[in-house]
């Protein structure tokens, strides 16, 4: 079978008659040319379906590409592909095309991911930052009017616009809530490594919501995780202590989906959850798992109206938007069982 080439400009140029350059001109509306070319030229466009070369084009006039370049740490997880829809829908009428790529949570990576960016000459930069990253090195770009804005945790070395949900907030809200239910004990598994920025802003949401309602910090409470074997791993730890908690916070979906398998294969329903992040077909588990819900659409959507105005022109100075979280109440956050044992005697 013989492979076949993709159509080029030569080619194009040889069906219709004319140079190259006539082509290129018809195509790029950059110079003269007359109604019946334009016409023979676009209709050997379409007969041999040549396919313009935008980036080379952008490189050699020195313009910005038409794509939006946006590096999040995990493709596999279902929150950034909805911040990224949320994205798209806001700037297709831009005629701005999307590209993603995965810095698997390694500043190294994240950072000749971005310069594979750059040298495409995007018109915006999207950057969910890897933990340990420094943004430092697009200081220039930026400078040059490059839009860049962060997403979900703010940059390090760069003063830039960032778009986060009201992590403590919410957090405290979910606490809170654990708390009115009768539970006292309330243990908090947290994303790795623990100095991460989501991590701090929620593990700080369950101190105040603690000290809010007159509880102690207890330390043998709180644990990390990262994926849901280690989730698994650490709400056992937790469930095994000789005084054990009798609620817990998830810190993300990903631990999340750990914690419930985990209480689902101990056969541990008496076990309160609130998780951060909702949950694929939560409402399908039993019990419900009760979440602060993100809003990853509406992250996306900000991102992009931030970036646009940039575009278009905005020079204020770098702004933070905080999208605001909901608690969404469900079966799983139900009382202790001792709470509930006491209120069925009193009945």
């Amino acid at each position: 079978m013989t492979a076949t080439r993709r159509p080029t400009l030569a080619d194009v140029a040889r069906e219709v008659g004319v140079s190259a350059k006539t082509v290129s001109r018809v195509l790029n509306e950059d110079g003269p040319s007359s109604p019946q070319t334009r016409e023979r030229v676009l209709a050997a466009v379409a007969k041999l379906g040549f396919q313009p070369n935008l980036m080379a084009r952008n490189i050699r006039v020195g313009g910005p590409d038409t794509t939006v370049g946006l590096v999040v740490p995990d493709l596999g997880n279902p929150f950034f592909g909805t911040v990224a829809g949320g994205m798209e829908d806001t700037m297709r009428g831009r005629g701005l095309t999307l590209l993603m790529g995965s810095s698997a949570e390694d500043p190294e990576r994240e950072r000749v991911l971005t310069q594979t960016f750059l040298a495409r000459r995007v018109s915006i930069l999207m950057v969910v930052p890897a933990y340990g990253a420094d943004h430092g090195y697009l200081k220039a770009p930026r400078a040059a009017g490059l839009p860049v804005v962060f997403l979900d945790r703010p940059g390090v070395g760069l003063s830039a616009d960032c778009v986060v949900s009201s992590n403590r907030t919410g957090v405290h809200e979910g606490v809170s809530h654990l708390v009115a239910q009768g539970h006292r004990r309330i243990g908090f598994i947290g994303d790795l490594p623990a100095k991460l920025y989501t991590r701090r802003e929620r593990l700080a949401g369950y101190r105040s919501a603690l000290e809010a309602a007159g509880l102690p910090y207890d330390r043998a409470l709180v644990t990390g995780a990262h994926g849901q074997e280690t989730a698994a791993a650490a709400t056992t730890e937790l469930l095994g202590l000789a005084d054990p908690p009798t609620a817990l916070f998830a810190g993300n979906n990903i631990v999340a989906m750990g914690v419930v398998a985990q209480l689902a294969r101990a056969a541990r329903k008496d076990v309160a959850l609130v998780t951060f992040d909702d949950l694929p077909l939560a409402e399908v588990l039993e019990p419900a798992p009760t979440v602060v819900a993100q809003d990853p659409a509406a992250i996306g959507e900000a991102a992009a109206r931030t970036a646009l105005a940039r575009l278009d022109g905005d020079r204020s100075r770098a702004r933070t938007v905080t999208v605001p979280t909901r608690l969404i109440v469900r079966g799983s956050s139900r009382p202790p069982r001792r709470t509930r044992a006491s209120a069925d005697a009193d009945g």
